[in-house]
């Protein structure tokens, strides 16, 4: 009897338990809201086989842009660093182009990504895609952000990892579609974002397909094969994934045609627009800053068409996982503005 009831308490309690893990909130480190609640709502509404606006499960595609939307951007992009990085460590033959490739990229808030993709193409021209990989990774692990002394990848935005695995969760595919370059990012996004090599879309650099004692190896080349940004992202996911996104995130400018393009869908769609107005615990930056730039105009389209605009002090309780453990301060604590 002692038994059966023992038995009886741990049945209860794993139902308990079950039912809490339901009903748990899959966006805990997002303030309830307007913009928590639509992004719910949509997940619901395409899921619902009951209901008007259910999407089957082959056609939920979302994209992600990634500097600005997915981690720390300012004050330069984290590919900004690393080819800085990069020029000092090799040995070129020519110090001159050296010192100007540099000098390029120490244009802080003045610089592309897809410029710097061709900075990066010019000084690995000629490695492995396997050894620029290994350079990103090893890159990665002592790298540190000059404000928060953090890794790099210590400064993915919670929240946004929280959507991706909601999305995840509920059928959908998940890619990232950014300006930064593709090999670049395919390095680190499995680990750090769950999201697989083959779903990461980005300024393309040129490879060609070689020998090398024999063995068959793709070496990068000093040149552009497709810059992923503004019309390029469209026109990169209609390449590379051959459907229309139903849902869209980005930040900036750069982003706008993705979001057009995803909210041109006949069926549900969800636009999202993540605004940077957290100066303390993040950067605080808009239409006067060339990296990120969120103009008036995006600001007017977006309240035109309905595209939800994140505000990271309103509807974000936690950027950052580790946040509350230390608040950055001093040198780099404010971006520089265009």
């Amino acid at each position: 009897m002692v038994h059966f009831k023992a038995r009886s308490l741990i049945f209860v309690l794993l139902l308990s338990f079950q039912a809490a893990a339901a009903f748990a909130d899959p966006l805990p480190s997002w303030s309830n809201g307007p913009i928590k609640e639509a992004i719910l709502q949509f997940v619901r509404g395409v899921t619902d086989k009951s209901g008007k606006d259910y999407v089957p499960e082959s056609e939920r595609i979302a994209v992600f842009d990634q500097d600005g939307t997915l981690w720390v951007e300012q004050p330069l992009y984290p590919q900004q660093y690393f080819a800085l990085e990069r020029i000092k460590e090799m040995s070129g033959k020519d110090p001159v182009q050296k010192k100007k490739q540099a000098d390029d990229l120490e244009v802080k808030n003045d610089v592309k990504e897809s410029e710097i993709e061709a900075i990066v193409s010019k000084i690995h021209a000629g490695m492995t895609i396997e050894d620029f990989q290994d350079a990103v990774k090893g890159w990665l692990q002592t790298a540190r952000h000059p404000r928060y002394k953090r890794a790099f990848t210590d400064l993915v935005y919670e929240p946004m990892l929280e959507v991706i695995r909601l999305f995840k969760a509920n059928g959908f595919k998940v890619y990232i579609v950014s300006g930064g370059g593709q090999e670049f990012m395919r390095s680190y996004a499995e680990k750090v974002y769950g999201i697989p090599p083959e779903q990461v879309i980005g300024t393309a650099g040129r490879v060609k397909y070689e020998y090398e004692g024999g063995v068959p190896v793709l070496r990068r080349k000093p040149a552009i094969l497709f810059v992923d940004d503004k019309e390029g992202k469209p026109e990169a996911i209609n390449l590379m994934v051959g459907r229309r996104p139903i849902a869209a995130f980005g930040n900036s400018d750069g982003d706008k045609q993705m979001l057009e393009w995803t909210g041109n869908n006949p069926g549900p769609h969800l636009e999202v627009l993540i605004s940077h107005d957290d100066e303390h615990r993040e950067y605080s930056y808009g239409a006067d800053s060339k990296i990120g730039t969120f103009s008036e105009g995006l600001k007017t389209e977006a309240g035109l068409k309905g595209w939800k605009v994140v505000s990271m002090k309103k509807d974000w309780r936690r950027i950052f996982r580790w946040e509350g453990s230390s608040r950055p301060t001093g040198e780099g604590d404010r971006p520089r503005q265009g």
